[in-house]
């Protein structure tokens, strides 16, 4: 006859689910994966998939009942931990989503928004431009199986008994939250450059010869200079992006191991 020992069972669920909690947070909070367009069982079966396969290559776990007050707190660590790695990769595309912002408040597009499902909020529809091939590049770069590498590596440099409330990661990761507007402006700057200077030379003409009109030519103006620059820019827009997700992998890396 089959027969199960408690303390047989309480080993298979802390090997199962404290694992399975960091899984999940990063998950539900990291790029793409997090997406509303993903159904939660979609994101749960993905998660337990995952920790399916990586289970058994863990150290040691703890030898801590599962819903007892130090279980209860290893699950809370999980959580956070988890969640801060998806947070870190999060930065990166809001870096590009203020890219998107700050081209398009330029362009005179600030009014052109639409619902974004994944925010559950309204967004720039030229943020929503940016952030679509975005997406699509971080697929075609295999980001999403280089962050789920990174996250199987911080079980390793992150044991399973780390107490995360007091690390210096919290402090990394809000460092790492501030590059948002210098990275977005940085890639945005071209554009915003050349329409400063063509806002400055229809200045300049409305001074010379009040009778053209610029006020009605100026907006048409506006979004023609920046669509064109736009589109100059795609060509070179990959590269940039690849370099912001290296930068987000390796950031990832180092708020872990600043989690130890």
């Amino acid at each position: 006859m089959f027969s199960v020992t408690y303390a047989q069972l309480n080993g298979w669920l802390t090997a199962f689910l404290w694992p399975l909690t960091r899984i999940l947070a990063l998950i539900a909070t990291a790029p793409v994966f997090g997406n509303t367009s993903l159904s939660v069982r979609v994101k749960v079966g993905l998660g337990a998939f995952i920790t399916l396969i990586v289970a058994p290559t863990l150290p040691a776990m703890p030898q801590v009942t599962v819903f007892s007050a130090n279980g209860v707190w290893i699950i809370v660590n999980q959580f956070l931990i988890g969640a801060a790695l998806g947070l870190t990769m999060q930065v990166v595309f809001a870096t590009i989503a203020a890219t998107g912002e700050l081209i398009g408040l330029n362009m005179g597009l600030s009014f052109a928004s639409l619902f974004d499902p994944s925010l559950g909020e309204t967004t720039d529809v030229m943020s929503r431009y940016f952030n679509a091939i975005a997406t699509l590049a971080f697929l075609s770069l295999d980001g999403h199986l280089q962050v789920i590498a990174a996250l199987i590596e911080t079980f390793r440099s992150v044991p399973i008994s780390a107490n995360v409330l007091n690390a210096a990661g919290w402090k990394m990761l809000a460092e790492w939250g501030s590059s948002i507007f210098a990275g977005g402006l940085l890639l945005a700057l071209p554009v915003v450059a050349a329409i400063l200077i063509s806002n400055l030379a229809l200045g300049i003409l409305n001074r010379a010869a009040p009778q053209i009109g610029v006020f009605q030519i100026g907006l048409p103006l506006t979004l023609l200079v920046g669509m064109l620059l736009v589109q100059f820019m795609l060509p070179n827009m990959i590269p940039f992006f690849s370099h912001l997700f290296d930068g987000g992998i390796e950031e990832l890396g180092r708020v872990a191991a600043a989690f130890r």
